[in-house]
């Protein structure tokens, strides 16, 4: 993989923000943070940080509140689990355990007083962060890919340096839902970026393409950051603190190859539990004959209240 020019630092950090409440799961989110949600076999935040380990990211930040512990400890070594699992032969779950566990001095943490915005969550990481490029991941936008999204960015962004985002195409009334790109330049992947609007209503959205959780920034972000300027919402946006990067340095969305599932919403949540299970080589053929049972069950129940 050729490097860009060397103003451009290689991407060795990834911001984690888990500093929100979950409300939207309560009252599964009201003791544990959604973060620790289970995704099939592995919570939300496990499968962040794999994604960002398959992408080559070797220090982990994670933005927390008040009641976040567990999501430290699940990352912690666990001596009495193991010992226990080694005295009964488990060794494969011995394995699996010692996946969730991030190496000392790479896990790092920091707090979100008031929840203030995405924007203030990534600057009360600034000093973790320091004068170098980061990725941010949001755990509750799942992407299912065969080659994990973060990693996808980084090749790309080991050839074009700046900041990057990765952008799907939504449909135009879902604009006001998302921060959106004012395309300059498309090649069908990368997408060169003239301009960033926050939700704007869909009459005033300048494309269809838009931002999910997966960016990469340089640390320049953080002044503009600093200001605290409030945006849509009312909070610090990270779409305004972006824009104001771009014509200074390069800027790209990315189309990624996968499926994205907002794991923020409870259907969401659901159907990545759904896809993701069905790739599961322990019980992907048992999911798709319960779902192949429950469409059919669907299917007559509504071919029987056509005939009422």
């Amino acid at each position: 993989m050729s490097h860009p020019h060397t103003k451009w630092k290689p991407v060795r950090k990834a911001v984690f923000p888990v500093a929100g409440l979950g409300t939207r799961f309560l009252p599964a989110t009201k003791v544990m943070p959604k973060e620790m949600l289970p995704l099939v076999d592995r919570p939300l935040i496990q499968h962040a940080v794999e994604e960002a380990q398959a992408a080559g990211i070797e220090e982990f930040i994670f933005v927390t509140g008040r009641q976040k512990e567990m999501l430290e400890e699940h990352f912690d070594y666990q001596p009495e689990l193991e010992r226990t699992l080694k005295a009964r032969g488990k060794q494969d779950m011995i394995d699996k355990v010692r996946t969730c566990e991030i190496g000392e001095s790479q896990l790092f943490l920091t707090r979100q007083a008031r929840p203030l915005g995405l924007g203030h969550a990534i600057w009360c990481a600034r000093k973790l962060v320091g004068d170098e490029p980061f990725a941010i991941m949001l755990p509750d936008d799942v992407i299912l890919s065969d080659t994990p999204c973060l990693k996808q960015m980084i090749e790309h962004y080991n050839e074009t340096g700046g900041n990057m985002v990765a952008v799907m195409d939504v449909p135009k009334e879902d604009t006001s839902k998302y921060g959106v790109l004012d395309v300059e330049s498309d090649d069908g992947t990368l997408a060169s970026i003239k301009g960033l609007v926050e939700k704007p209503h869909p009459e005033d959205a300048p494309s269809t393409l838009s931002v999910i959780g997966r960016y990469i920034l340089q640390p320049e972000i953080f002044g503009h950051l600093s200001k605290f300027e409030t945006g849509a919402g009312g909070e610090i946006q990270i779409t305004d603190a972006m824009a104001k990067l771009i014509g200074t340095q390069p800027f790209h969305g990315l189309r990624y190859e996968g499926e994205r599932y907002d794991c923020g919403s409870r259907a969401g949540f659901i159907e990545a539990n759904i896809a993701f299970s069905l790739r599961d080589p322990e019980i992907g053929a048992s999911i798709q004959k319960m779902i192949q049972k429950h469409a059919l069950a669907i299917n007559a129940e509504a071919a029987y209240s056509r005939l009422e």
